[in-house]
């Protein structure tokens, strides 16, 4: 004899919606996130090519770090998007009902 933990309060379902045209675009999001940075560090060592070593190195690092920030930056607004549009999802789904605890100052509650 199994017990029930969360008992379903209606079949009721909406239907999708931007939740879901924006989860089918995360992974293209990705893919241009993580190669426009890829690319812009790979140009700054195939275009920056004028002056002394270290200044060369110097211009390089900077892109590079710039790159990394982007980088990290189109990551995590994806994984967010990501997280909302899984919440959205979650929250259109059936209704449960996962405690009926009466509240005490409730008046429907008084006999």
């Amino acid at each position: 004899m199994g017990v029930r933990f969360l008992k379903k309060v209606s079949e009721r379902v909406e239907p999708p919606g931007l939740e879901w045209k924006l989860l089918k675009l995360m992974p293209r999001a990705m893919l241009f996130g993580t190669l426009v940075p890829a690319l812009l560090s790979l140009g700054a060592r195939l275009l920056i090519r004028d002056g002394h070593p270290a200044d060369i190195a110097k211009q390089v690092l900077s892109v590079d770090i710039f790159s990394i920030a982007l980088l990290i930056t189109a990551w995590t607004a994806i994984l967010t998007v990501s997280i909302g549009c899984i919440v959205v999802f979650i929250m259109k789904g059936p209704a449960y009902e996962a405690d009926s605890y009466s509240i005490p100052h409730n008046k429907r509650n008084r006999l």
